[in-house]
């Protein structure tokens, strides 16, 4: 796999294209007297222009009771069917910004929330990425694998795809 770190807006339109590609990651907040990650997989609402991910969360989840505590975060995204991932570590954020708490509802969410969007519990989380790392190909399964196997014979992992830095 080539290594090709990615700096700038080119950084960010590819940690937007991904995110938006793959839509559900997995957040891993950091619980009081935990020595593990706790992991939940929730689905993006946005990623905005300055890379920050935001999504929507219960103030009764375990993960908003971390963040309060503890703003660390880390959030993985997979996709292994084409062969794309990305993992971010960075900081949250959460409020309860009315506004964009309108703009994100839509009908799934009134399965999570009772009251719907004025539910007092509904809560935004905003990741602000401050590492990340990507790897990719632009490939399906079949052809990761039978490139895999042609750099195994010719020794040229050009062709297996791209994996680097993201320098928001």
């Amino acid at each position: 796999m080539a290594e090709k770190n990615i700096n700038n807006q080119e950084a960010l339109d590819k940690l937007k294209s991904i995110v938006d590609q793959i839509d559900v990651g997995t957040i891993c907040s950091f619980g009081k007297g935990s020595i593990y990650p706790h992991g939940v997989p929730m689905s993006r609402q946005e990623v905005d222009n300055q890379g920050n991910i935001w999504y929507v969360c219960s103030a009764q989840s375990d993960t908003y009771k971390n963040i309060e505590n503890d703003p660390r975060v880390s959030v993985f995204y997979a996709d292994p069917k084409n062969y794309t991932f990305l993992s971010i570590n960075g900081t949250a954020k959460l409020s309860r910004d009315q506004a964009r708490i309108d703009r994100y509802w839509n009908k799934m969410m009134e399965g999570w929330f009772e009251k719907g969007k004025e539910d007092p519990n509904i809560r935004l989380l905003c990741v602000s990425p401050q590492e990340a790392h990507y790897w990719d190909s632009n490939s399906n399964m079949v052809v990761n694998l039978f490139n895999m196997l042609k750099a195994t014979l010719t020794g040229n992992i050009e062709d297996i795809g791209r994996e680097g830095d993201l320098n928001l």
